[in-house]
């Protein structure tokens, strides 16, 4: 099975090895039929802490790393 890829903003590189991406995707809304803003935060892996905030990076599924991180940066 292909593996996701997402792209997004990196909001924050507190972690180490860690970055927050906010990945955002548009949905129309079902009753008005307006097209809405949607968003979420993906904990990923960044192996050499290359990443910097505000950056727009890939992130891609991959194996567990811990509890909450399932995704790595695969470029920056």
């Amino acid at each position: 099975m292909p593996r996701r890829i997402l792209q997004g903003r990196v909001v924050s590189t507190k972690g180490d090895k860690t970055v927050h991406v906010r990945v955002e995707r548009r949905v129309k809304h079902p009753l008005y039929k307006k097209f809405v803003k949607r968003s979420k935060k993906y904990a990923a892996h960044d192996a050499e802490n290359s990443c910097s905030l505000g950056e727009f990076v890939r992130i891609q599924e991959c194996a567990p790393y811990s509890k909450r991180k399932r995704w790595e940066v695969i470029s920056a």
